[in-house]
This record gives structure tokens, sequence and C-alpha cells, in this order.
């Protein structure tokens, strides 16, 4: 794996990834689309534009791995529609990319509960996402699914902040997880030499492999 893709490299998640494939000797480039421009680092290659897919349009070389990071709220996001071009549009489009530019493994974030049948907006928009990611026909596809997230964000979210206490206290995939471990989890699965098919990490597994990969 020496060439890679991430987007959502400027997300919780995302940071921390950005910065552990940086540290990593395995990986030769990483190419980092955005929104806005990313702080500059050795390895990175950064195409931006306010409309990521733009930026995205704008990768041209061949990539080995695709990260993708991109996360909102519906709150953040605004509308309903806004959400659903952030957490379902880009995260297709940026499979897509990685596809042409002939990636054979895809990480993504999702969701703990992310189910297309979900009878809440959230979760079925979630879900909805990681079936058109199946449907993409990665020969690796692997699919993260944290409860919630742990860590410093740039802006803090409420009911994250309301609810963490609670969710410390949960078992297996209900505790909740911090960022840095699903970023460590991501990068430890990419570089495995697992079988094909599709892998689904809870936050439980997630730890684990975090653990493995520290």
């Amino acid at each position: 794996m020496s060439r890679v893709l991430i987007t959502g490299a400027s997300g919780l998640v995302g940071g921390h990834l950005l910065r552990l494939l940086n540290e990593e000797p395995r990986i030769g480039e990483i190419i980092a689309p955005s929104r806005k421009p990313l702080t500059p680092m050795d390895k990175m290659f950064n195409p931006h534009d306010p409309q990521l897919t733009d930026a995205l349009a704008q990768v041209t070389g061949p990539v080995d791995t695709v990260f993708c990071c991109l996360g909102t709220t519906r709150r953040e996001a605004g509308t309903k529609e806004a959400f659903v071009h952030a957490d379902f549009t880009l995260v297709v489009d940026t499979g897509l990319t990685g596809l042409r530019l002939g990636a054979t493994h895809m990480l993504v974030v999702s969701a703990m509960g992310a189910n297309a049948h979900s009878p809440f907006f959230y979760n079925r928009v979630k879900g909805e996402m990681e079936e058109a990611l199946r449907a993409q026909g990665w020969p690796r596809l692997t699919i993260a699914r944290p409860s919630m997230l742990l860590g410093e964000r740039n802006k803090n979210r409420f009911n994250e902040s309301l609810l963490a206490p609670l969710f410390g206290l949960l078992p297996g995939k209900w505790k909740s997880i911090q960022a840095r471990d699903v970023a460590l989890a991501m990068l430890h699965e990419a570089l495995m030499d697992n079988a094909p098919g599709v892998t689904i990490l809870d936050s439980a597994e997630l730890r684990a492999r975090a653990r493995t990969g520290a």
C-alpha cells in the first residue's frame, strides 16, 4: 500500500488518520482532496475546492487504497438534503474516484445502527451509503461502525457532550470510542493482507484492532 486517497481528513477521525498515514513508512504518498486547504504534510498532495467533487476530479494518478472519513450531523448540515450530500453523495463519489484510479480496498467510517431500512433518518442514510458502496463491487470493503466518538473537535456537539459519560459506561460495541482508536484500527486493517470481501467492524472490534496496530 504505497499511494492512498483520503477524504474527510479535516474531521475528527480523518485528522488522526492523516497524521498516522504521514508517519507510516509503508505509505509513499497521500492524496487528500478537501474543500479547504489542509495543513501541509511531507507526503501529502492536497487538491482543494469548495466543491469536494471538483477536488476529487483533480486526482489523476493511481492509488492502492481509499479511506473515507466524511461525516456530519443533521444539525451541522442544516438540511436533510445537505446531510445526504455530505454523508451519502460525497462518500459514493469518493468510492467511484478510488475505483477510477485502480484502488482495490476501500475503508469507510459509517455508524453504529446503520441500516438502509431504519425508520431513523441518520441511520437510514448511513445504511444506504453502505449499500451503495457494496454495489460498486469493491474487491475489499471495510466498514467501520463506531459508537459515539470521543476526541477534541473544532466545534463541540452538544448532544455528544451530554451523552458521552453514559456511553462510556456501556459494554462492547455500544461503548464510546476514541477517534484515534478508530483511525489506528483502519490503518491496521488496511495494512493487513486479509481475504477479499466485506468486513464490518463495530466499536469493540475497532478497539481490539487499535491495540494490535498501536
